[in-house]
């Protein structure tokens, strides 16, 4: 399908295919990709100082991440407490993006854990081999047990490229390095990787934009409230897998990238989302991402007041019968969002018609269940056509009956002026 999109003010559409590798490679070329590797060096760092260096702008915590994945006082305190009965605790690795700086790749609550503690911001709770110091701060300690914390070391590994990396090259090796350190427990998710990566104005948006009201009560995220801050997050945030895994900063990004190309293409989805983030961030001007903010948050207010909490649901047919499957989904998300935001002008008779929308949605459905029954991205322009005809035809409907109605009443204007 041809994406006919109308682009903002000084807004340039593009899109810039990759090029293919090459299947042969010399061995000359070979040892020379053989040193573009990883240098790591060891280091051991008193407790005490993790926090000055914190402090100081040394380790950079991704205030982002810290946000999603707070440890709660027992796991914090647990923490404290291998240190004081000396149970080796994992190394941290740290990433040298420049010169004495570094990026938490792994171990950012360990850190901050840390942190919490000597900033007396930390209550313990929940200690095993330490129950008496339940319900103490570091400054209620006894000495002895404060000295025995100072003496303590948190070790690091910091990770940085070799003087082979190619500057062009830097941030898909900073990449690599992320994905390759993230492997273990929960597999960490392609915007987790990205939002670290690719940091930047667009990037900043997305997660400011995630918090719009309208996209979490459509994809059952806890609203945000008065006093939510970045380190003040409610429990069941915290506990919502959708926020978890940022998959809501990646339903924004993947409306503001579908406006310039759909997602069918031939590179994958994560490389377009990549590719466009990283775009975005360098060269959106701030003309473009307000338009771009603004039209977001009209979109997902227009799907939300036509279709409501379940915009995005899909009806199943199990056990002979029709129900509907009660969470969000991409497969109506990417196409209903793009057709909605072509038809923000038309709010007013889109809005008079939201009753034969929602009466109307779920036959649409039915009568195009294997369009919508797979995830498939290659079917986005095919969704993309079937929504854009459905919302014409309602509001050809509306406009025709409109005309009719106001050819009506004209007539009986002239008749009644005839009769005096």
């Amino acid at each position: 399908m041809e994406n006919t999109l109308q682009p903002f003010e000084n807004e340039t559409l593009t899109s810039t295919r990759h090029e293919k590798a090459t299947d042969w490679i010399s061995d000359e070329d070979i040892s020379l990709k053989y040193g573009v590797r990883i240098v790591t060096m060891e280091s051991l760092h008193p407790l005490k100082r993790v926090v000055t260096m914190l402090e100081k702008g040394d380790y950079e915590l991704q205030p982002e991440f810290r946000r999603r994945y707070q440890w709660n006082n027992r796991k914090k305190s647990l923490l404290i407490e291998s240190f004081l009965i000396n149970v080796p605790v994992p190394p941290v690795f740290l990433y040298e993006d420049r010169p004495s700086h570094y990026e938490v790749v792994d171990g950012f609550q360990r850190i901050n854990a840390v942190y919490d503690l000597f900033r007396d911001k930390l209550v313990l709770e929940g200690l095993e081999k330490w129950p008496e110091l339940n319900g103490r701060r570091y400054s209620q300690l006894p000495d002895q047990i404060k000295e025995g914390l100072i003496r303590r070391n948190l070790s690091s590994f910091t990770l940085l490229p070799s003087k082979a990396v190619r500057k062009g090259d830097e941030a898909q090796f900073r990449q690599m390095v992320f994905e390759r350190m993230n492997t273990g427990g929960s597999r960490i998710t392609h915007q987790e990787s990205r939002s670290f990566i690719y940091k930047g104005r667009l990037n900043d948006l997305c997660r400011k934009l995630s918090r719009n009201k309208y996209l979490c009560r459509t994809w059952d995220i806890p609203e945000p409230d008065a006093g939510e801050t970045d380190d003040v997050i409610s429990d069941e945030l915290l506990a919502n897998e959708h926020y978890q895994r940022m998959e809501d900063v990646e339903l924004v990004l993947r409306f503001l990238a579908n406006r310039e190309k759909e997602l069918c293409q031939e590179e994958s989805v994560k490389e377009y989302l990549d590719r466009f983030l990283k775009y975005g961030n360098e060269q959106f001007s701030e003309e473009r991402l307000k338009d771009s903010e603004a039209l977001f948050n009209e979109t997902i207010r227009l799907v939300y007041e036509i279709f409501g909490e379940k915009a995005f649901w899909l009806p199943r047919y199990r056990n002979n019968e029709w129900i509907w499957w009660p969470e969000a989904t991409i497969a109506v998300y990417d196409p209903l969002m793009y057709v909605i935001s072509q038809h923000v002008s038309d709010v007013g008779r889109i809005l008079q018609c939201d009753q034969k929308f929602r009466s109307g949605i779920e036959d649409f459905y039915k009568e195009n269940y294997d369009m919508f029954r797979e995830e498939d991205i290659h079917q986005v322009g095919k969704r993309i056509a079937l929504f854009e005809k459905l919302i014409t035809d309602i509001i050809r409907i509306k406009k025709m009956w409109k005309i009719r109605f106001n050819l009506f009443k004209k007539g009986y204007a002239m008749i009644f002026r005839e009769l005096g």
